[in-house]
């Protein structure tokens, strides 16, 4: 049988060349990118640890920051406004019919301080090792142990149902533009971030309000989650109080198509 073409030379004849081999080729190439990666890593990390780098903010660090910038900018427009105000009533020519409408509108619109007698709902999520307490009842998924924004929302709604003349959620005051908008169980209200428990405090009759807040379907629904997997509640009397003025802009934000 003939000696293949692979096949080494053999006696005295001349020997052949041996035959190209790609894979050893790729095997330094491999390595030679290996390093250069290696070397560019060293470059950009100067000697740091890139994953624990503390200049490499979280997301959730990012939030919280721009909320604690919201809140600063709304206490200093609140301060401009006090002393627009005050130079305003120095003397502007206006009748005093005109001030008694002014004020009625300020009053409406949330922007004047409301005194009077106060109830905080208070809402809490669930412990996270709660269970079923009662029988009949299915084991809790995660998202029937956290407040969601139609818990607020209805506490809210039935405030206002009940006569409130001013609600207060956290420390922010709403107005008719206001919107309680939750993400996971994170409030998001006027720019400012807040995590449970969810404070609402409204001004107005006591018994009305309460009385509200039994009649609301939503709320009721929310009581099966208290009773039965331990979701917070407590409706508490303040005696008399009064709600901050609404302090942030009044105007409205909206997209705008693309010209």
């Amino acid at each position: 049988m003939s000696n293949s073409a692979d096949s080494p030379a053999t006696g005295d004849g001349p020997a052949r060349t041996r035959r190209f081999r790609p894979v050893r080729i790729l095997t330094v190439a491999v390595f030679a990118l290996a390093g250069l990666i290696f070397f560019t890593s060293f470059n950009t990390a100067k000697g740091t640890d890139i994953r624990t780098d503390t200049s490499l903010l979280k997301l959730s660090d990012l939030i919280q920051e721009r909320s604690r910038k919201n809140k600063g900018l709304d206490e200093s427009n609140a301060t401009l406004r006090d002393d627009v105000e005050s130079l305003a009533e120095r003397d502007d020519g206006s009748t005093k019919a005109q001030d008694e409408k002014l004020t009625g509108l300020e009053d409406s619109a949330g922007t004047r301080p409301v005194r009077g007698r106060a109830v905080t709902v208070t809402l809490n999520d669930a412990p996270p090792n709660a269970t079923a307490k009662l029988p009949g009842y299915p084991e809790p998924q995660p998202d029937y142990l956290v407040i969601h924004q139609q818990d607020l929302q209805a506490v809210v709604n039935a405030l206002w149902n009940g006569g409130a003349k001013g609600i207060k959620v956290m420390d922010q005051r709403l107005i008719s533009t206001s919107a309680v908008r939750c993400v996971g169980n994170t409030l998001i209200l006027q720019g400012r971030v807040y995590s449970p428990p969810y404070k609402i405090t409204a001004v107005g009759d006591p018994d009305r309000l309460k009385q509200a807040l039994a009649d609301s379907p939503a709320i009721q629904n929310y009581m099966v989650y208290v009773n039965v997997y331990g979701l917070g509640w407590k409706v508490t009397d303040d005696g008399t109080v009064t709600l901050p003025g609404y302090s942030g802009t009044v105007d409205l934000h909206y997209a705008k198509p693309v010209k």
